[in-house]
């Protein structure tokens, strides 16, 4: 995965839980400046700061990571799981309603 789109993950999930850059910064204990160059993909980082990162943000590195990987079912899988944890059961009940009629409606496609 490139730089600059383990960036883009990282902001993406940042926002997702209404985060500014320097909140995130200080709750892992590194430089406003330096969340805004690793979103823009202008540094890479440390191990460490990523396993860190993705803990903040409540994901795992793999999630964070995925895009290096092939997109096999297993992998998929894993990224629906990751999307779900934490998620209140309400939601997930919604998720899975979601997806059934997003099913039903591509097979009646395929007819």
């Amino acid at each position: 995965m490139n730089d600059k789109r383990l960036g883009e993950r990282i902001r993406e999930e940042r926002l997702h839980l209404r985060l500014t850059q320097a909140q995130l910064a200080e709750d892992v204990d590194i430089s406003d400046t330096y969340i805004g160059a690793i979103e823009r993909g202008e540094r890479g980082l440390s191990l460490d700061t990523l396993v860190t990162l993705a803990s903040r943000l409540g994901v795992t590195v793999d999630y964070l990571l995925s895009d290096a990987v092939p997109g096999t079912d297993d992998n998929i899988t894993d990224q629906f799981r990751q999307l779900m944890d934490g998620q209140p059961l309400e939601r997930k009940r919604i998720a899975i309603n979601v997806l059934r009629t997003m099913f039903t409606h591509f097979g009646q496609d395929e007819k």
